[in-house]
């Protein structure tokens, strides 16, 4: 089968307008849910920085919120969406990025529509797991059967490969990247494997060992380099300089990783 390497433009551009008000409220619906979960878990803070973010637009239509957060465990959390439902594009974020005393992977979420459904589903590494076994080990050699699972069960999705190679070397072997029609078949998959991880990852934050202090200066670092580079390198910021315009994309860029940001980090305080 020959393996389509679009982009997400090139997706939206070839489908033409075509209205998702009903999975993006599927795919928001699912998010605050999620969101919910975790402020009921963390302490957290809204970073001052993203107030200004709370609702946004541009004279076409499109509109979208940005929300981030930190805590004494969270460095950064974003609780976002970007949408032109009307027209066929979605993009909907929960990423939480957890502070430098524990080295579980981030949780790493977005939901899209384009106009197809979209979902990446991720722990992300904050190692290199060809040399940290004992990471691979713990979080991801056990996710391998499910993820063989999901391919197996489900043959009308298909897998999202990006034409970038970093967005490819960003991704762990146990991240789902696929596109699904925009169904209530694919919203409940969806919501299974969301909710399910992130029940998951609670539980690896609850049980994770604590990194030594001296230590974690250096993981945060890395953290902050893996997050700034992620938001920025991201092809599909293109859709955002469409919608809103560049100056504005690089301010939601910003807010991604966290460039304006206001609240110390967790290692900071």
């Amino acid at each position: 089968m020959t393996q389509n390497l679009k982009s997400v433009q090139e997706y939206f551009d070839a489908a033409g307008p075509t209205d998702v008000t009903t999975l993006f409220a599927d795919w928001k619906a699912l998010i605050d849910r999620l969101a919910t979960k975790v402020h009921e878990r963390f302490e957290l803070h809204r970073d001052p920085s993203t107030d200004v973010l709370e609702s946004f637009s541009s004279e076409a239509g499109p509109s979208g919120s940005v929300r981030a957060y930190s805590g004494p465990e969270i460095d950064w959390m974003v609780h976002s969406h970007m949408e032109s439902a009307a027209m066929g594009f979605v993009n909907v974020h929960l990423t939480i990025w957890l502070g430098p005393e524990t080295r579980v992977p981030h949780f790493g979420m977005a939901l899209g529509a384009f106009p197809q459904g979209w979902l990446f589903l991720d722990s992300v590494p904050r190692s290199y797991l060809m040399a940290d076994t004992d990471s691979y080990d713990r979080y991801y050699a056990p996710l391998n059967a499910e993820w063989e699972q999901v391919r197996a069960d489900n043959d009308w999705i298909e897998p999202f490969v990006s034409r970038s190679a970093f967005v490819r070397a960003s991704l762990s072997p146990t991240a789902f990247c696929f596109m699904a029609p925009g169904d209530q078949r694919t919203t409940a998959l969806v919501s299974d494997l969301a909710e399910r991880h992130l029940d998951r990852w609670l539980g690896w934050v609850d049980e994770a060992p604590r990194v030594p202090v001296e230590e974690q200066a250096a993981l945060a670092a890395s953290d902050l380099a893996i997050r700034r580079n992620i938001a920025e390198r991201d092809p599909a910021n293109e859709m955002g300089d469409r919608f809103f315009g560049t100056e504005m994309t690089q301010q939601l860029v910003r807010a991604l990783w966290g460039g304006d940001r206001s609240l110390p980090r967790p290692h900071e305080r």
